[in-house]
């Protein structure tokens, strides 16, 4: 073999070594901060309590769910200022669905971009152990929720813009109550349907 031949093949030794490596170190990151805090409730980091994928693997729901009531249509509109804020939630068990969408608007009728977070709190547990699905900001957001577990399930909203806007929620699922969060305290809300047209 050549000393050319001979040193390529020591070149190429040495980066598939560097490449196994990184390899290993990327996989073993990947196990610590998503598969293990989601597929097995083991959170060594913090990393996946934070993202709220912690434990997600534990709940299990059916395709199919038969309900024993009747589905709710509920329409909701909250005002909120400059730097307030409310939570909506309602009441589902495991399994039970609901359907919605929301968006936000300023007077003029102008999409505005608010911030929100979709989450959890299981009954019985610490609200500090809410488990959140989708978090962000966005002017509107629309698609449909399946409970994992029985608890109250919704959204916070929050105004960082100059302007009032109005968030507005239409929704449709198995919920059995519904409660407003605010500055002002929790408050039990019956459901609103959406007016009829030539209302």
């Amino acid at each position: 073999m050549s000393v050319g031949s001979q040193s390529q093949v020591e070149l190429s030794g040495k980066s598939l070594a560097k490449i196994t490596s990184a390899t290993f170190v990327v996989a073993l990151l990947a196990l610590l901060l998503f598969v293990l805090p989601a597929e097995f409730d083991t959170d060594p980091t913090g990393v996946g309590e934070m993202l709220g994928i912690k434990g997600m693997a534990g709940y299990s729901v059916g395709a199919l769910s038969t309900q024993p009531q009747a589905y709710v249509d509920d329409v909701r509109e909250f005002e909120l200022g400059p730097f307030e804020s409310v939570e909506y939630k309602y009441t589902l068990a495991a399994g039970q669905s609901m359907v919605f969408g929301w968006q936000a608007q300023t007077f003029s009728g102008q999409l505005s971009e608010v911030v929100f977070d979709f989450h959890s709190e299981e009954e019985g547990t610490d609200p500090e152990d809410a488990v959140t699905f989708d978090i962000g900001r966005a002017t509107q957001r629309q698609g449909n929720f399946v409970a994992p577990f029985g608890g109250i399930h919704g959204w916070y909203w929050e105004n960082r813009g100059t302007e009032l806007v109005t968030v507005r929620l239409q929704s449709s699922g198995f919920y059995s109550a519904a409660k407003v969060f605010s500055a002002a305290g929790e408050v039990a809300v019956p459901f609103m349907a959406a007016p009829t047209e030539g209302e």
